[in-house]
């Protein structure tokens, strides 16, 4: 773990209870004298150390010895329209997601996407929050949701599209917007709609689930 959240961060002093003084100290073995890295979401660009004071049984102090402005955000700025799937398959490839620099996610509900997923934005962002302190990000990703193709296109017209073509996505490739399907790929309207886009593919042979595909584009865009 790079750093912690902590709402109290900057205070001179800080008190570790319950589940994260467990973690540290008992699951991590953080001891006396150890010196931990602290942030606060309010101002997150600033870093915050401090030395473990005193250690009880239930409890620990920390005492603030450096505060310093230390920002750690992608290179790039990467935004990935993706089609709803399993939020349970988006889960898994969030904290890789995060941690190679996504910016944005926006979910669109496509003609293919399945009805009944509902999207738990807060989880989300819990997901991306225990990322960062493993990573040490410092910018948030954000995410949001648009009713159809037709709604995020007119927004967005610089939409690249991960689809089915002889146009293979070249290393040197540079953008950054892409819109990547749900499982079936999308339907001959979407198709139809998205003629006057860029479309691309990856130099494989290989039919990719979605959230493999979202994860081989960020990783050959952003890394």
């Amino acid at each position: 773990m790079i750093y912690i959240f902590d709402d109290n961060a900057s205070k001179d002093e800080l008190i570790l209870k319950g589940e994260l003084h467990k973690y540290l100290i008992k699951v991590r073995r953080h001891s006396l004298g150890d010196v931990l890295s602290f942030r606060n979401k309010e101002n997150i660009a600033r870093l915050h150390r401090y030395k473990i004071n005193t250690l009880e049984p239930r409890f620990a102090t920390l005492e603030l010895i450096s505060s310093e402005t230390l920002e750690v955000s992608p290179r790039k700025d990467l935004h990935i329209a993706w089609c709803v799937i399993d939020p349970k398959s988006v889960e898994k490839v969030l904290p890789s997601l995060c941690e190679i620099g996504v910016s944005r996610i926006s979910f669109i509900g496509c003609d293919r996407s399945q009805k009944n997923f509902k999207i738990d934005f807060k989880r989300y962002e819990r997901i991306v929050e225990a990322s960062m302190q493993q990573s040490g990000r410092t910018s948030f990703m954000n995410f949001d949701r648009y009713k159809n193709i037709t709604s995020f296109i007119q927004e967005f017209p610089d939409t690249k599209v991960f689809d089915f073509t002889q146009n293979i996505l070249q290393d040197s490739s540079d953008f950054k917007r892409v819109l990547i399907g749900c499982e079936g790929g999308f339907s001959a309207n979407e198709k139809k709609f998205l003629e006057s886009q860029e479309v691309f593919r990856l130099n494989s042979k290989m039919v990719l689930r979605s959230e493999s595909a979202v994860m081989a584009v960020a990783s050959k865009i952003l890394l």
